[in-house]
């Protein structure tokens, strides 16, 4: 603080002391720069010895503030909040257009992530800013659309102008507010309220359980909207085609080993052949078929050292062969196989159709892709 005043005194005295006007108002500005400036510093605040077991303590007092925010929420889903959510759900579901969000503030960094999870589950959505509708952007809202508006209080003055926008033209609104008398709640068609539950800011001052409570009744929403139109695992891979979520949600034919790639041997093959066989394709199996081409096992390099000290090369795969290995078919999803091959702790999984071996997935293959 004394350093504060310091700076203040040294300059309001050089602003008495300088001969141009312009002169003094600037040095004054700059006086004033700094001394917000050293108010701001980390230094004005009480530094206190870091204790690791406090901020600890603070954390689970954190977590169990929302925990409890959320079963309130919770509560009010079976109770008052079941009606409007369920009117909510069939009301978009209903339009024709996309369902646009809005909100100002951490309300606004909520919304804005509610709507791109539901573009990517099936909902047509979009984030408008309240302030750029308000300059423009209220020509990007069409009659055939909907309006999820969120504001923990409800009075948001910013938000006023794509109510009355939405009031003018019949655009259904959705409001996502604690504000039961609020004038959001009050121009809304659909209320979800939300309980009025503490912040876990000990000073009850950020948004922290309140914007939790709101992401979840967004993606509450997001979800029920999922299950009503049937959206599925490949519709989910349409929107998200990138990442390790994309490659998980790709079907096996696009990545199998097909052909001669595939380690191939009949029922009564030499194992001196079948290892040949095995070092060939470098997949460190060799699957074995009958008669009629059906899969009815498989010999892994780890059944071949099994068998080392037992004459093994005077053996044939039927005397080596683990039967009825793990197979996958064409359209399982890389998510399904690599669970298969973590549980059976296995390398190499055959792909079949009906029981014909088609193809082969490797770990590695499954690792290339960015899924495992």
């Amino acid at each position: 603080m004394r350093r504060a005043l310091s700076v203040l005194f040294a300059c309001l005295s050089l602003s008495r002391t300088t001969g141009d006007k312009r002169g003094a108002i600037s040095v004054g500005q700059a006086g004033g720069n700094a001394l917000i400036a050293s108010a701001m510093h980390a230094g004005s605040l009480d530094k206190k010895p870091l204790d690791r077991q406090a901020s600890i303590a603070s954390a689970l007092r954190t977590v169990a503030t929302e925990q409890a925010g959320v079963a309130a929420l919770a509560e009010a889903l079976e109770n008052g909040l079941a009606g409007p959510f369920a009117q909510a759900v069939e009301m978009i579901s209903k339009i024709e257009g996309r369902l646009i969000v809005t909100g100002v503030g951490k309300s606004g960094h909520i919304g804005s992530k509610i709507a791109a999870t539901l573009a990517s589950t099936g909902t047509p959505a979009f984030f408008v800013h309240p302030a750029e509708a308000n300059h423009g952007d209220l020509g990007m809202i069409a009659r055939d659309d909907a309006i999820i508006a969120m504001s923990w209080s409800g009075e948001s003055r910013e938000l006023m102008g794509i109510v009355a926008y939405s009031r003018r033209f019949s655009i259904p609104l959705i409001a996502i507010t604690a504000g039961e008398t609020s004038a959001l709640a009050r121009a809304a068609d659909v209320v979800l309220l939300l309980p009025r539950a503490a912040e876990a800011c000990p000073h009850g001052l950020a948004p922290t359980t309140s914007t939790l409570l709101q992401l979840v009744v967004g993606d509450a929403l997001a979800i029920a909207l999922l299950e009503a139109r049937g959206f599925t695992p490949d519709h989910f891979r349409t929107f998200h085609p990138g990442g390790q979520l994309g490659a998980n949600l790709t079907q096996i034919r696009e990545i199998m080993h097909v052909g001669d790639r595939l380690p191939l041997v009949v029922t009564g093959t030499g194992m001196q052949d079948a290892i040949l066989e095995l070092s060939r394709k470098g997949f460190g199996c060799v699957a074995i078929t009958d008669a009629d081409g059906a899969l009815v096992g498989i010999i892994t390099d780890g059944d071949i050292r099994r068998h080392i000290g037992s004459n093994l090369l005077a053996m044939t795969v039927d005397q080596v062969m683990t039967k009825r290995p793990k197979t996958a078919t064409p359209d399982t999803l890389v998510a399904t196989a690599l669970q298969t091959i973590n549980d059976s702790a296995i390398t190499s999984l055959m792909v079949v159709e009906g029981r014909r071996p088609v193809g082969l997935i490797h770990l590695h293959d499954l690792l290339r892709i960015g899924a495992a």
